[in-house]
């Protein structure tokens, strides 16, 4: 079954994202995305951002819309790789990099560094805990993590919090690293 969802700022506001309504996949809702671009700023003009575990992409293409540079969307899914790639051509999406990889395999093997991270892995696994530790040390200067879970991410020595919400049965986070 294909669901939609809309992206609410910049160039393409308005503008919807078709993705499969596969078991686990959870879009971030309009008003999540309202608030973290609240966060951020509204516009993103130049970041390199990562949308790791990227589902229906609604961040990263959100993020795009709003200026970013770059953005890599990793994904397992075949076929919700297939729908990111028909969503970034249908956009006109040019610096939309999509890989189809199991998000903690490729953050291991690839060594960039990023302005931006959203993380929102599945809530049933343990993908969270594991990647922000790889995350410490994968952001630029003043780079920032933004994280959907179920729980929230507790105090770290890796990790500040900046801003939280929660909406249902979701809390979301930006995060910052403690060094660097």
């Amino acid at each position: 079954m294909t669901s939609q969802i809309r992206i609410i700022g910049g160039r393409w506001r308005g503008r919807s994202i078709r993705f499969h309504a596969e078991s686990g996949l959870r879009p971030t809702p309009n008003r999540v995305r309202e608030t973290l671009f609240n966060w951020l700023g509204q516009t993103l003009p130049g970041y390199r951002c990562l949308d790791l575990f990227a589902g229906s992409g609604a961040l990263g293409f959100e993020a795009l819309s709003r200026g970013a540079a770059h953005v890599v969307f990793v994904e397992k899914q075949r076929e919700t790789v297939r729908r990111l790639r028909e969503n970034a051509a249908r956009l006109g999406a040019e610096d939309a990099e999509i890989v189809l990889s199991e998000g903690l395999e490729w953050l291991r093997r690839d060594d960039r560094k990023f302005d931006l991270v959203f993380l929102d892995p599945p809530f049933s696994g343990q993908e969270l805990s594991r990647a922000l530790p790889i995350l410490a040390g994968r952001l630029n200067p003043g780079g920032l993590v933004y994280c959907e879970s179920s729980g929230g991410v507790s105090e770290s020595p890796l990790w500040s919090e900046i801003r939280a919400a929660r909406a249902g049965q979701v809390t979301y986070q930006l995060l910052k690293p403690t060094q660097g």
